[in-house]
């Protein structure tokens, strides 16, 4: 394929977007570069068993993929302004094929912190294909191409835990690292030969980059409502699916397998993501932003009603099963609109609005799970769910409140 440059990539590419191929290339390559943040967690106890370390320092492991992910997005996601965004992807995306490898392989627990810590830091490449994303894409179909490619990564999230799972009980823990490699190496070969060239939009160096973000949080209040909204939204995103296999076990004495088939639940609702997109093309962003929040926060409602009410066992999982779809969904849906609406402030800034956005998102995370953890030791599945609800709430008011 013909390298091009986005500002002069052909009348083509303005007026069509990007092709099919490419479009689904680049939500696998979100999908599959985030997923590596999660394939340690349902084999912890696998690991403990077989590699050599302090039993306690285990759950290290999948914490330094995630400081390594946060400091990523934070001090390496901007340089997509200052760099040839295709040769940044391939960057990343080699080195991630290394930093699994390396996990894979490792003989001691030292060796796979490394690892995961090099995974965190590298897998931020799906944090790169995004904003490449909604440059090719045609301003008037924006939202159903960042749709698209977020439905991608959030299925990478949601099925990366099955996946391991089914991997690490049929071919051993080190086959879930070395075929996540595989498939991160085929990711990297097609962006090779397909992705376009992107002309860097800003001559800053990276401390510029840096202050130039402070800069961005200042001036751009629409940045920072759907920071802060979709922060909210994602402390009861993790805070349920942070506890939930843990209330499955301990409530309905469900296994790991049955847990995780939770998530095909949260995945058939990233599926409809792209619908969310081409609302937010043809309604306009902030209408879905009200709308997405609304349904998370009714979802998170429905859920802590059920859990207070004395429904049969079957009930209490049909309503988690449609809460699960919902609040995914909900969460997927807001998300996309607010991207479509942060990249349309700055495009010559998409890399470090993106970045300053999934801060906010981290922290969610973050935080969500920590409170999560506190809440369910407090009051149980109901404290979750009240807390999910909450933060719900808070999205939801964020978007309803005045624009400035």
């Amino acid at each position: 394929m013909t390298s091009l440059s986005p500002s002069h990539a052909g009348h083509a590419l303005d007026e069509a977007g990007p092709s099919p191929g490419l479009v689904l290339l680049l939500a696998s390559g979100a999908g599959f570069s985030v997923a590596a943040l999660y394939y340690a967690q349902p084999i912890l106890g696998v690991l403990q068993g077989q590699l050599p370390g302090d039993a306690r320092l285990f759950g290290l492991v999948p914490m330094l993929a995630q400081l390594g992910y946060a400091l990523g997005i934070l001090l390496l996601a901007p340089l997509g302004d200052r760099l040839d965004r295709r040769r940044l992807i391939l960057a990343k995306a080699a080195l991630l094929v290394l930093a699994l490898v390396l996990s894979g392989l490792a003989p001691s627990l030292p060796w796979l912190l490394a690892g995961s810590l090099a995974i965190g830091l590298t897998a931020t490449v799906a944090q790169d294909i995004v904003p490449a994303a909604a440059i090719l894409a045609p301003e008037r179909h924006r939202g159903r191409l960042v749709g698209t490619v977020m439905t991608g990564l959030l299925l990478g999230i949601l099925l990366s835990r099955v996946a391991s799972g089914v991997l690490a009980e049929q071919f051993g823990w080190r086959a879930v690292f070395l075929l996540a490699a595989l498939a991160e190496a085929g990711i990297a070969l097609a962006a090779w030969r397909a992705l376009p060239r992107f002309r860097p939009t800003t001559s800053l160096p990276w401390g510029g980059l840096m202050l130039s973000m402070l800069a961005l949080w200042r001036d751009l209040p629409a940045l920072r409502r759907a920071a802060l909204a979709q922060g909210a939204l994602s402390v009861g995103f993790s805070a349920f699916w942070s506890l939930l296999a843990v209330m499955l076990h301990q409530h309905y004495q469900l296994g790991s397998a049955l847990s995780g088939a939770f998530g095909l639940a949260g995945a058939a609702g990233a599926l409809a993501a792209p619908l969310a997109g081409r609302l937010a093309d043809r309604r306009g962003p902030e209408r879905v932003t009200r709308l997405g929040a609304a349904l998370v926060a009714l979802s998170f409602g429905g859920m802590l009603a059920a859990s207070l009410a004395p429904l049969p066992a079957a009930g209490q999982l049909a309503i988690l099963v449609l809460g699960a779809v919902g609040f995914d969904f909900g969460v997927q849906a807001t998300l996309v609109a607010h991207q479509t609406i942060v990249y349309g402030l700055r495009p010559e800034a998409r890399s470090r609005l993106n970045a300053l956005m999934f801060t906010g998102v981290f922290i969610g995370m973050a935080s969500g799970a920590g409170l999560g953890s506190l809440a369910y030791a407090l009051a149980g599945w109901s404290g979750v769910m009240a807390l999910a609800s909450l933060s719900a709430l808070v999205g939801l008011a964020i978007r309803l409140g005045r624009r400035p």
